[in-house]
């Protein structure tokens, strides 16, 4: 993990510094050097989270079959939970798809955590509203909450027990968000917010694109 977190401080210092030999001002470049690193890293990532956000689709396509599955053997719970585990084989789909970019995206939280902790240059820099990316901010965390809920939404499903749950899920983890980014430094709630201004987009756009092949499929 500390090969990581040193990897992570290299590459950011020599980011940073690519971007001030363009923009010396220090309160842009280091605001901007969070942002490209944000987009490098989003890019990098892409591949697994086109995956995720098909699986869900397809999660969220499915729910009338499950629940007819559910009803059916609503006596039979093992059977229940062996039928649904086929119909997602071959969908497809995984239940476990929503958890993804959580996963992926807690790793590299900490490791980015380790990078602004130790980065002194940020010290009283400012960038758009923010003061100070060495320390918190109110409105920062709120516009975290507000994109995490946002990012989380667009993937629910539109009906069903499911739909509630996830609701709740991710009111909580949105809430969550905000805490955490009261006590965060705000260099690290700017990479959080613009990730996930990122997944809100390619989330959107793959949507559109599963969709157009749902629809020349029924035509054909």
């Amino acid at each position: 993990m500390q090969y990581l977190n040193d990897a992570f401080v290299r590459f950011f210092n020599f980011l940073h510094g690519s971007v001030v030999s363009v923009i010396p001002n220090q309160n842009l470049s280091y605001g901007i050097a969070i942002i490209l690193m944000t987009i490098i890293i989003r890019i990098i990532i892409l591949p697994l989270g086109i995956k995720q956000l098909r699986s869900s689709f397809a999660m969220n396509e499915l729910q009338p079959e499950v629940k007819k599955l559910q009803e059916k053997y609503k006596k039979d719970p093992q059977r229940a939970q062996k039928e649904m585990m086929k119909l997602y084989k071959e969908r497809g789909a995984s239940p476990f798809s929503g958890c993804l970019p959580l996963l992926i995206q807690w790793p590299l939280l900490l490791a980015l955590y380790y990078v602004f902790n130790n980065l002194s240059g940020i010290n009283g820099v400012s960038f758009l509203w923010v003061k100070d990316l060495a320390k918190t901010d109110m409105f920062l965390a709120i516009i975290s909450g507000i994109t995490t809920y946002l990012s989380g939404m667009i993937l629910m499903p539109s009906t069903g027990e499911q739909a509630k749950q996830s609701k709740m899920m991710n009111i909580g983890m949105s809430v969550f968000m905000v805490y955490m980014s009261m006590r965060f430094k705000s260099a690290l709630v700017l990479y959080w917010v613009v990730s996930n201004l990122i997944q809100i987009a390619q989330t959107i756009v793959i949507k559109k694109i599963e969709t157009s092949k749902k629809t020349k499929t029924i035509k054909a």
